[in-house]
């Protein structure tokens, strides 16, 4: 995630907040990492956890949460957004992309560094039932399936 951040960062000159949200606490670790590669810009970090988890949400709901979140930091000029949430990534990330045009940075499973490093090709994943149930969540474990039958 961190090459990706500083790609976005880079040309941003002006003082407006990244705007980061999830579900809890567990998004402050992301936070943690941009405040460490970019210690002079400002930031807003938004733990929905009156709504929490999300993980036991249907897509709908999930989408709709985001959706006012996303509104609320933009209200306070996030000049772009950090879903820090797997759940609400694999479930509204394209929906939040297509509806807004602040750039949004999403946070996935690592299943394809995972089964990369691993020694055995088997990998244990952790995740809330709305990242398992997600189309994203299926879409990169699909493709790490059809990159391991393709070299064997």
């Amino acid at each position: 995630m961190l090459p990706l951040i500083n790609i976005y960062f880079k040309h941003m000159k002006n003082e407006n907040p990244i705007g980061l949200f999830d579900s809890g606490i567990g998004g402050t670790s992301i936070w943690k990492e941009i405040h460490l590669l970019l210690p002079n810009e400002n930031t807003i970090y938004l733990a929905d956890s009156k709504n929490a988890p999300y993980g036991l949400k249907s897509k709908e709901e999930i989408i709709e949460l985001c959706i006012k979140n996303t509104e609320l930091l933009l209200h306070k000029n996030a000049k772009i957004i950090v879903v820090a949430c797997n759940t609400a990534t694999t479930n509204a990330i394209k929906e939040l992309r297509a509806k807004y045009e602040v750039p949004f940075i999403g946070i996935e499973p690592a299943i394809k560094p995972a089964a990369n490093l691993s020694k055995t090709q088997t990998i244990g994943i952790l995740a809330t039932k709305g990242t398992l149930n997600s189309a994203l969540f299926h879409e990169k474990l699909s493709f790490i399936l059809m990159l391991r039958l393709l070299n064997k």
